[in-house]
């Protein structure tokens, strides 16, 4: 039997990467997914996946920064599922450019998805997870919001993004708080991902501190350059890596862990 059997999760930002690993541990351990992105492409493509492994999913778009279509999908959610047991708010983007050329777009685009929309993934969840918890239980569901080890050490030229990452990280603490004062058995947690190689490393213009560590002219992949420069285990994490983390917080294996962070960086941090 699965870890999470029969348990519920909605995950945004699942079509590729974080997200898609996340979406299919939890169905592999028995949660029932919904699965949220803007590319809807990759999203179906995360719902087949999980389909084809024997799990159950549902897909649908989702802009996480829109309230109306947050407040339609949870509401979706509970019709389909009858329940929310499990949030991942995954979705988020990074633009890589040093403060004093970043504009104003591109500072309140990254703090609309990154935190705006961190808020309205608990805003919305809450009050569905608090309709299903068991009475006399201690178990109310299992918020996850994934931050970076950007939110814990600065990093030129990711400096708005460090800003939203760690404004998650403090966020998620202060929303365990009232949800540990409400006594609905809530738990909220951050995950802190180092260096995972996924496809958004193809897309990056190497910048900062990514360019640090590619030798001028080099057709090294810019993830394992960066591992292999700042990484004490000296290699990339894989997006598994971190949605074995996120499995463990949304199970009962982490029941009495609530306002923490969750560091996942093969050492990125310790130094």
């Amino acid at each position: 039997m699965g870890r999470i059997m029969g348990r519920v999760a909605f995950v945004t930002g699942a079509a590729s990467g974080i997200g898609r690993a996340a979406a299919i541990a939890l169905a592999r351990e028995g949660a029932q997914v919904m699965v949220t992105d803007i590319d809807a492409e990759g999203g179906r493509e995360t719902k087949a996946m999980i389909e084809a492994a024997g799990g159950t999913a549902q897909f649908r778009g989702q802009d996480v920064t829109e309230e109306p279509r947050w407040a339609e999908l949870i509401e979706r959610t509970m019709t389909l599922f009858g329940r929310l047991d499990i949030l991942v708010n995954n979705a988020g983007i990074g633009i890589g450019v040093p403060i004093t050329e970043m504009t104003l777009e591109q500072w309140n685009r990254q703090l609309a998805i990154n935190m705006t929309g961190v808020f309205l993934g608990m805003k919305h969840a809450i009050p569905a997870m608090r309709q299903g918890k068991p009475e006399g239980s201690y178990r109310g569901g299992s918020i996850i919001n994934i931050s970076s080890v950007a939110g814990l050490v600065g990093s030129a030229g990711l400096t708005a993004y460090s800003a939203t990452k760690g404004g998650v990280r403090l966020f998620s603490k202060a929303v365990a708080m009232e949800c540990a004062a409400a006594g609905d058995g809530i738990r909220v947690n951050s995950v802190h991902p180092g260096i995972i190689d996924t496809a958004i490393w193809g897309k990056i213009d190497a910048g900062g501190i990514i360019s640090a560590n590619i030798p001028a002219g080099s057709n090294i992949n810019p993830v394992d350059a960066v591992a292999a420069a700042g990484t004490p285990l000296g290699f990339a994490g894989l997006p598994s890596d971190i949605a074995d983390g996120i499995v463990f917080l949304a199970s009962d294996e982490s029941r009495y862990i609530t306002g923490s962070e969750l560091v996942i960086d093969g050492g990125w941090t310790a130094r």
